[in-house]
């Protein structure tokens, strides 16, 4: 057997833990920013070298073997500590603050949970964050980081898109005793709704739930009622309380919808348009700080949304 190199096995076991979380070679290449092809060869390389399977090849998906789940179980803590170790190495000259706006729900929701992490890899870097919604005009020098829902069209500011967003209805399952079935946009009619005003920039109060039923073809039923809430994680909450049913977000409602706190009654769910993303004036990225966050907020987007 020709011998192998300790840098080429470590670089094959990274394309291992990429490619077991994802379990798929395609998006595994994504995150290495490799060709799928490359990824394929990589895992074969580092089977041959180990002398066992590590994925089973199905027609239309990916399995780790029983071997292939062990060493994911072994290499997988490992890595995480060195990268934490290196993250703390390189983050030693990294402090001071960093001043990030974003918007209530994505931060409460979305961001908050996802802090901890960041806090522990950069420990002297402290975040200044405001909580603002939409409505409030950016302005060049009030922050230096701001994550917005919108377009993606900010003039004056550079952006990188961090999510992509889709609604759909949601609500208690216990709302639902009692009354008619929630099968079909009609049958909203029996049913108490809940708005957020401030869906978007610029939008109008009863926008999502409007501009869901249109995209459904369901314009005729009439949402123009109920409570209206400035947040949208506070109906969310309210929904959860059985208060009524309202637009959700793909993105802030994952965790709620796999606990079984909310449904989805309608299969559809639409596409906005909108898309979560991240801003900030030219040149900002200059600042090792700044850039640090930067590229960590969108590492976390993009293992969110390869979820």
């Amino acid at each position: 057997m020709t011998a192998t190199a300790p840098a080429q096995i470590h670089a094959r076991l990274r394309v291992f833990l990429a490619a077991a979380r994802h379990l798929s070679f395609t998006r595994a290449g994504e995150e290495l920013h490799i060709t799928t092809g490359a990824v394929s060869q990589q895992i074969k390389l580092l089977e041959e070298w180990l002398g066992f399977r590590l994925f089973r090849r199905l027609p239309r998906r990916l399995e780790l073997t029983d071997e292939g789940r062990r060493m994911l179980a072994a290499v997988d803590p490992a890595f995480a500590a060195v990268d934490l170790a290196i993250g703390r190495l390189r983050s030693g000259t990294l402090s001071g603050i960093v001043r990030l706006r974003a918007l209530p729900s994505f931060l409460a929701t979305w961001l908050v949970p996802r802090l901890p992490r960041l806090m522990q890899r950069y420990p002297a870097i402290e975040l200044q964050v405001e909580a603002e919604d939409s409505t409030r005009s950016l302005r060049d020098g009030d922050f230096d980081l701001a994550i917005d829902l919108n377009d993606g069209s900010y003039p004056g500011f550079q952006s990188t898109v961090l999510l992509e967003e889709e609604v759909f209805p949601v609500c208690s399952p216990a709302l639902m005793n009692g009354r008619p079935p929630l099968r079909a946009p009609d049958d909203l009619d029996h049913y108490p709704l809940l708005h957020d005003m401030t869906a978007w920039r610029g939008s109008q109060p009863y926008a999502e739930w409007e501009g869901y039923l249109k995209a459904i073809g369901a314009p005729h039923v009439n949402v123009r009622r109920g409570y209206m809430f400035n947040r949208n994680h506070i109906t969310v909450q309210c929904a959860i309380a059985g208060m009524g049913v309202t637009i959700a977000r793909r993105t802030l409602t994952t965790n709620e919808l796999e606990k079984g706190l909310l449904v989805a009654p309608f299969a559809q769910s639409v596409r906005t348009g909108k898309r979560y993303c991240l801003l900030y004036s030219g040149g900002a990225l200059g600042d090792r700080r700044v850039a640090t966050v930067h590229d960590w907020i969108v590492a976390e987007a993009r293992d969110a949304g390869a979820r």
